[in-house]
């Protein structure tokens, strides 16, 4: 997959060097299953703040509910671990209070687009300076293997033991569609590029959302036999299609592939200076 690296740093750090760099090591060993692939993204997170040499205390990490949303636990900077679906609406107020913040939401696919769709929309449509992560490994992993808005249709879950008759959701496109700024996807699969998507997501001025398809074996992958950690991965790697390709392939040919890399990078108006500049009008006004 090419990514473009433009304004995006080169320097990287080992694991052991981020986890103690960035890590609440007493939170540590985390809670994931094994094959997770959440812990991948984390760590893309701590090295796009170490790329950035972003200040911590200038930095908060907001999640709702669900595997996904251990994250704001594990990560050394202001947290704050919200209810579910409302992360984003937790973010946007305090990216209102603190403009000058970097505010970065981790949250999953059901956290975001179910009971937190409507917040995503409109932070998107407000193009409010945030940097929404989706942890989206197709399912409910944490409360039993119940069937989410990305879960493709016709698989199974716990709450579809039939198979899934709603047609899924892709994230990005939903965000985008609501005027998103800045929508990207990536895979567990694609770390390296991944840690520089975030890095651009977070230096955009405005609304980011990045898809991050990541891997649930325990649940997902053991429903519709995706066989192994490795084995899902593996179908990533030989599924995804770098943006700037499948821009010439017919749309029959994408069908049932991932689109990667940054979809849609454009410059609009951000949401907290816009309501700086009414404020500063409204009291010269009244002077």
């Amino acid at each position: 997959m090419k990514v473009d690296m433009t304004n995006v740093s080169e320097n990287t750090m080992n694991i052991s060097d981020l986890i103690y760099k960035y890590m609440r090591i007493e939170h540590l060993p985390h809670i994931w299953c094994p094959g997770c692939g959440n812990g991948i993204i984390l760590r893309a997170v701590a090295q796009a703040m170490e790329n950035m040499k972003l200040e911590r205390n200038k930095t908060v990490l907001v999640s709702g509910i669900g595997c996904s949303s251990r994250a704001a636990g594990y990560l050394d900077c202001n947290s704050i671990h919200t209810t579910h679906g409302r992360a984003i609406a937790y973010a946007t107020g305090i990216k209102m209070a603190h403009p000058d913040y970097e505010v970065i939401v981790i949250t999953g696919d059901g956290d975001a687009s179910a009971i937190g769709g409507n917040h995503l929309i409109h932070a998107a449509r407000r193009n409010i300076g945030l940097t929404v992560i989706v942890m989206n490994n197709n399912i409910y992993g944490m409360t039993g293997g119940q069937y989410s808005p990305t879960t493709p249709h016709r698989e199974f879950g716990t709450t579809a033991p039939y198979g899934n008759i709603d047609q899924p959701f892709d994230i990005a496109k939903l965000a985008m569609g609501a005027g998103a700024t800045f929508a990207a996807r990536s895979t567990v699969y694609h770390a390296p590029q991944l840690a520089g998507i975030i890095e651009k997501g977070i230096r955009h001025k405005g609304f980011s959302v990045i898809d991050v398809t990541s891997i649930c074996p325990t649940y997902y992958g053991r429903k519709n036999k995706k066989g192994s950690a490795v084995d899902m991965m593996r179908w990533q790697k030989e599924n995804s299609i770098p943006v700037e390709k499948a821009k010439d392939m017919p749309e029959e040919e994408l069908e049932g592939k991932l689109v990667v890399g940054v979809l849609r990078d454009k410059e609009a108006v951000e949401y907290s200076e816009e309501y700086s500049r009414l404020v500063d009008a409204v009291q010269g006004g009244i002077k």
